[in-house]
């Protein structure tokens, strides 16, 4: 939704050269490349890209920037905040454990936590793991944006949600809960008597050669590291500062396309843990097809593996084919994208699937006459108003504190603005009186009635 902002940098388009290994000629790779394309000049897609498949990697690219105000390009080398991808992580830690001896997924959580409260006493591992535990989770609370930026304990983030009653009893339903995953980290810590960051370094990343992957910290000189930011009124701006230590074990990893790609391979080689326990990481609860930090479905009649990631300024999509050795990875920093969407895309042309290209709606040719039915103001909350003016032969939008946009034609009611990816519908009573607009941008639809009109410029 449109939200005041002070705008600061313009907004940029930037296509990189695209990598395409000589080996995999044979596939589809125009079509990859004309899809991304799509994506960045329809819906202005700024990120890294990754194909691989039979452990080939078939495209492997960077869009846009990782760094706007440097002009540093995004390529498959740029580290970005992975988010909640980062569960699958935890996860496997968790399963280290459990094959050493140190913990069971059936244990309470009560065995692990200091001063644990009488609600966690049925509260196991494993609903942790499946999101099933029925706590409440932190990022949910009011609070939580108020204070996202002040670093945290571990002991200080368990008070903010430590004696909050359970959504459910545990196992009794699916609610998806950071509080969980940050509580895994915690469980990780007491088992095996060092820190979450350095067990997934130690454990995880260095065996596996995951040298581009890790738990950011705001203090580190860290190498190709991707900015965060949000797309507002045609302008790039930086998203709110986050302290990495509250999303800790639920979504505080960064890591390349590169990496997760190497992260996938290795998955499918069953490295780390035994067969037995792959097995009991891949099978998810029937409440809502979640795993051990994936979600694992059918589709089409072929088994997926795959997990999604939003976090400050990023947002991310891992998608694994397991029986077709098909990996796709997307990672964005600037906000709003859906890289969930382009990786089933991505997914959808290697496997000969039905897909659609971005397209940039059509300009209709209307009479310019009838915008100054829309002129007026037009509120979307109690200080929040969205005037529509005519500009010669032009509609244009301006939001509170924001600059002014112009919005096309694509109906004689309906109307677009590609930079902002929104579009309004004018609404009109029986004698054709504008009587509201409804605002449809990142999914979401809102309806704001017309309060008082505007003389056209």
């Amino acid at each position: 939704m449109l939200v005041k902002t002070h705008v600061c940098v313009p907004l940029v388009m930037c296509i990189t050269t695209v990598s395409v290994p000589a080996t995999v000629a044979d596939e589809p790779v125009a079509e990859l490349v004309s899809y991304m394309q799509a994506c960045v000049k329809v819906d202005n897609f700024n990120g890294s890209v990754l194909v691989c498949k039979d452990n080939r990697t078939v495209i492997r690219n960077g869009y846009g920037m990782a760094n706007f105000e440097h002009d540093v390009p995004n390529t498959p080398d740029t580290k970005f905040r992975i988010g909640s991808i980062t569960k699958q992580f935890t996860a496997m830690a968790v399963m280290i454990l459990e094959e050493r001896g140190k913990l069971k997924v059936e244990d309470r959580v009560s065995e692990y936590v200091v001063d644990p409260p009488y609600a966690w006493a049925d509260v196991t591992i494993h609903h942790l793991l499946t999101h099933t535990s029925g706590v409440p989770s932190f990022t949910s609370m009011p609070e939580y944006r108020r204070d996202m930026m002040l670093p945290q304990t571990i002991e200080q983030m368990l008070a903010k949600f430590k004696d909050e009653p359970l959504d459910f009893a545990p196992g009794e339903k699916y609610a998806y809960s950071n509080s969980g995953y940050f509580l895994l980290g915690a469980i990780i810590e007491k088992a095996s008597g060092v820190s979450y960051e350095q067990f997934i370094r130690t454990e995880i990343c260095e065996p596996l050669e995951l040298h581009d992957t890790g738990y950011d910290r705001f203090h580190t000189m860290l190498k190709h590291r991707a900015s965060g930011y949000k797309r507002l009124a045609g302008a790039i701006v930086h998203d709110a500062y986050l302290d990495m230590s509250q999303p800790y074990a639920a979504g505080s990893l960064y890591s390349t396309v590169e990496d997760l790609s190497r992260w996938d391979q290795a998955l499918r080689r069953k490295e780390l843990i035994s067969d037995e326990r792959y097995e009991k990481m891949y099978t998810p609860e029937k409440k809502q097809n979640y795993a051990y930090g994936w979600g694992v479905r059918t589709q089409s009649g072929r088994k997926t593996i795959s997990h999604g990631g939003g976090i400050n300024g990023f947002l991310s999509y891992i998608l694994r084919y397991p029986e077709q050795k098909l990996c796709v990875v997307v990672l964005c920093n600037v906000l709003p994208a859906n890289p969930g969407k382009v990786a089933k895309d991505l997914a959808a042309i290697m496997l000969g699937d039905d897909y659609e290209i971005p397209k940039l709606p059509e300009i209709a040719d209307v009479d310019p006459d009838i915008f100054d039915a829309y002129v007026g103001r037009y509120q979307i909350s109690a200080d929040f108003i969205l005037t529509v003016k005519r500009v010669d032969d032009k509609l244009t939008t301006q939001a509170t504190g924001q600059g002014e946009l112009t919005i096309l034609p694509e109906s004689k009611t309906t109307f677009f603005n590609t930079q902002v990816k929104a579009r309004m519908t004018f609404v009109q009573d029986d004698s054709g009186n504008t009587i509201a607009l409804i605002l449809k941008q990142r999914g979401r639809e809102i309806r704001a009635e017309r309060i008082a009109e505007t003389k056209s410029e």
